[in-house]
C-alpha cells in the first residue's frame, strides 16, 4: 500500500436536482485520483424548518440554508453504502441538508481493494468533488471509526476542501492491537485466511500489500486541519479505541478542535443514536458556515 495526496476526480455526468427538477435520489460510480470507481448516492434531504429560530420566521431562508449544505458519509470498515446502519445516518443528518454516501474501495460495488484507510482519501476526494459539483457552497465530511481517520486525513491533505470535519470513534494512532475487537480486526487485514473472511463474509476485498510509506496518522493530521472547524466524538465505552485515543487527537487539534465524549456509546455508526446525529448536525450547522 501506498500513500498519496488526495487526488481530483473527473466530472460526473449525473446533474444536479436543480437541473433535472428530480429529488430521487441520484446513483453513480467516481472516479478517484487513481483510477478507482467509487458507488455513490446523492440525496437532496429534508429541510428542518423552526420558525422560532430562522430571521423573521422565513421558511425560505431555511430551505436555503439546507439546500447550500451537504453532508459527505465515509463509512466505517466493512462498511457500505447499502447498509442499514450507513442508510440511518444519512436519513438523521438528511434533516440538515443533502448528503453524499458511498462505498470505500473494496466495500460493496466499489472497484479495487480496501487499503484501510489509506488511498481512502482519494475517494472521500472524489465524493467531496462531486458535492461542490452540485451546487452545494459548504461541505462537511464525517467519518466514522476508519472513515473517521480518512475524514482527519483528508482535511489536513486538502486544505479548505471541507468546511466543516467531523470525525467519530477514530484512531489516534496506526497498528493499535490494545483490544480484543482490534486483534480481529489485525488478523482480518493480515492473514490470507482473514482477509477470505473479509471477502465472502463481510463483502470487503483486502488489499494484502503493507503500506508503504505509512501513511501520515490521524494525530500527525490533526494538527494540520486548522482552522476548519473539527469536532471528535468518542463513546467512553468504545471497545476498539480506549479514551486516550480522542484525548490525542483533541490535544494535537488544540483551540481549533471540540471535543464530546458520550456516556454509555460504543462505537462508530451502530453506536451512534438518533439524539447524538441531531447534535451533530446541529454543530453543523453553526459551524461550516
Amino acid at each position: 500500500m501506498s500513500s498519496s495526496p488526495a487526488g481530483h476526480a473527473a466530472p460526473s455526468t449525473v446533474r444536479p436536482d436543480t437541473e433535472t427538477g428530480t429529488h430521487a435520489p441520484l446513483r453513480t460510480f467516481l472516479p478517484t485520483g487513481d483510477g478507482i470507481s467509487i458507488d455513490s448516492v446523492y440525496e437532496p434531504g429534508r429541510v428542518v424548518y423552526d420558525a422560532c429560530t430562522s430571521p423573521a420566521g422565513h421558511p425560505a431562508f431555511a430551505s436555503a440554508s439546507a439546500s447550500a449544505t451537504v453532508f459527505v458519509i465515509a463509512h466505517g470498515f466493512t462498511g457500505d453504502v447499502d447498509r442499514p446502519h450507513v442508510r440511518r445516518i444519512a436519513s438523521a443528518l438528511g434533516r440538515y441538508g443533502a448528503v453524499v454516501t458511498f462505498s470505500f474501495r473494496g466495500h460493496g460495488r466499489s472497484g479495487g481493494h480496501s487499503t484501510v484507510g489509506d488511498r481512502e482519501v482519494l475517494d472521500l476526494a472524489a465524493a467531496v468533488e462531486w458535492a461542490r459539483s452540485l451546487g452545494h457552497a459548504r461541505v462537511v465530511t464525517v467519518g466514522f471509526s476508519m472513515g473517521g481517520s480518512v475524514v482527519l486525513r483528508h482535511a489536513a491533505l486538502q486544505a479548505g476542501a471541507a468546511d466543516a470535519v467531523v470525525s467519530v470513534s477514530a484512531p489516534a494512532r496506526w497498528y493499535y492491537r490494545g483490544t480484543a475487537p482490534m486483534r480481529r480486526l489485525h488478523w482480518l487485514v493480515t492473514r490470507p485466511e482473514g482477509r477470505l473472511v473479509g471477502r465472502y463474509g463481510f463483502r470487503t476485498r483486502i488489499d494484502r500489500r503493507e503500506w508503504d510509506p505509512v501513511p501520515l496518522s490521524p494525530v500527525e493530521a490533526v494538527p494540520r486541519i486548522a482552522p476548519t472547524p473539527l469536532l471528535i466524538v468518542h463513546g467512553d465505552q468504545d471497545g476498539y479505541f480506549p479514551l486516550d485515543h480522542p484525548r490525542m487527537l483533541a490535544e494535537a487539534a488544540g483551540d481549533h478542535g471540540e471535543l464530546w465524549l458520550e456516556p454509555g456509546m460504543g462505537h462508530a455508526e451502530h453506536a451512534a443514536d438518533d439524539r447524538l446525529l441531531a447534535r451533530i448536525g446541529d454543530w453543523a450547522a453553526t459551524r461550516a458556515g
